[in-house]
């Protein structure tokens, strides 16, 4: 069993060994493959995790390499947590968002867009190598903006297995947990919950919540909306969350609050790019530690809070055909009635060794529904626009977008994006 990371220099792999280490009575792996075009940042990566694992007895081999042909040939799955251009360029896209008067985030609006264009090509090549190399492999994308690069790899790699996944919801779940566990005054067993999430990566409402199959979702709403009517600065303006008798994902105050979050960016610098710079500078100085073989309690700081559950878990979930529910990134095909069948949504689906099957699922009303065709209308365009590198179709994209600029303002901030990240984007500089 051979398991590759693409990306593999990430300061979140500790918490990606540590999740394998965790399943070794279910999960035979013997080779984990961690590959970066950083080699400096993963011998430094890798050594530690190779730390990790000689710590437990050495149950499976580490191997660290800057060759993406040789790291693919032959895996199982195949899981992507790249940054086409490192943190800095994650900067570029805030900042970008910044200095047009618009919200200047990693996986939303303008920033979003630029993160996507420069990584859509680099997932097409793995997916293009993956059909040459390991046939028949899972494909599980951490990437962000996780569901458009998942639409994307539909759109353009369909024969490839693949699936997106993202921390927000196991997060979401785990708070629920932690507020039933206040509210109840028991520990609640997180194997025996059920997350009723829809929507798209990042753009999502949670709806339902059963433990042991009963319906906690009342009780779950009742001290939710009592929380935020007690606090003087609330996630959500609590009649907007008693209308909906929804918990919207917390990215949506990019949507909700748009002038609120535009403020916050006033107080720049730092960015949370420049924050994560330090961050990252402090793990990997711990990472280098030879004494360290233990995942230190900094990682918290990174984010992506139980990134190694949702990973080990959907992968040992389907190479043991356990048919779990996981909310995932993929085509929904028709469990919502009514929506396009070719869109990618996040949703509940089944997960077993014949793939992931998504469960049927109630429409989200059309207060949601108009949101969510707008920013996925901005999906396909981004995707068809990184594919093809066709000026129009970007243009269209931005014009798409509800935090998108202003019909008069598209080219100026087009033409500052192409040229911020021209490196990555050869794609629109045709001869």
């Amino acid at each position: 069993m051979k398991v590759t990371v693409i990306g593999g220099g990430s300061t979140y792999t500790p918490e990606l060994v540590k999740g394998f280490l965790d399943r070794l009575a279910s999960f035979p792996i013997r080779e984990l493959w961690l590959m970066d075009t950083d080699s400096a940042r993963l011998d430094i990566v890798g050594g530690f995790a190779r730390r990790m694992v000689a710590k437990r007895g050495n149950p499976f081999r580490i191997i660290l390499t800057t060759n993406q042909r040789e790291a693919i040939h032959g895996a199982a799955y195949v899981s992507t947590q790249l940054r086409v251009g490192q943190m800095s360029a994650r900067c570029d896209d805030e900042y970008l968002g910044k200095r047009h008067g618009l919200i200047g985030q990693e996986t939303t609006g303008i920033g979003g867009m630029a993160k996507a264009l420069r990584t859509i090509p680099v997932i097409m090549k793995i997916a293009e190598e993956m059909r040459e190399l390991a046939p028949g492999a899972l494909l599980v994308n951490f990437t962000n903006p996780a569901g458009l690069i998942t639409q994307a790899l539909s759109m353009f790699a369909p024969d490839v297995p693949a699936v997106g996944v993202c921390n927000v919801l196991i997060t979401a779940k785990m708070d629920m947990i932690g507020r039933l566990e206040r509210i109840l005054g028991k520990k609640i067993d997180p194997s025996a919950c059920e997350l009723d999430t829809l929507g798209l990566n990042h753009l999502s409402w949670h709806r339902g919540f059963r433990v042991y199959g009963k319906d906690m979702w009342p009780v779950i709403m009742s001290d939710y909306l009592t929380e935020l009517r007690a606090s003087a600065e609330p996630d959500f303006p609590p009649y907007l969350i008693e209308t909906l008798q929804m918990i919207p994902n917390y990215y949506l105050q990019y949507y909700y609050r748009t002038k609120h979050k535009l403020t916050a960016q006033e107080k720049w610098p730092p960015s949370r790019g420049e924050e994560v710079i330090e961050i990252e500078k402090e793990l990997l100085r711990e990472y280098a530690n030879p004494a360290l073989n233990e995942p230190p309690d900094n990682l918290l700081k990174r984010g992506g809070a139980y990134y190694s559950t949702v990973a080990t878990q959907l992968i040992n979930t389907h190479f043991n055909n356990l048919g779990e529910t996981h909310i995932v990134n993929t085509i929904h095909g028709s469990a919502v009635n009514g929506w396009p069948a070719d869109w990618v949504l996040e949703i509940p689906a089944s997960v077993d060794s014949a793939g992931v099957h998504p469960l049927t699922a109630k429409p989200l009303p059309p207060v949601c529904f108009g949101l969510i065709s707008q920013v996925k209308s901005y999906e396909i365009l981004t995707a068809q626009a990184a594919f093809t590198g066709e000026r129009a179709l970007l243009y269209q994209a931005m014009l798409a977008h509800p935090l998108g600029p202003e019909a008069d303002r598209i080219e100026t901030v087009m033409e500052d994006l192409l040229t911020t990240h021209r490196t990555f984007l050869p794609q629109f500089f045709k001869e």
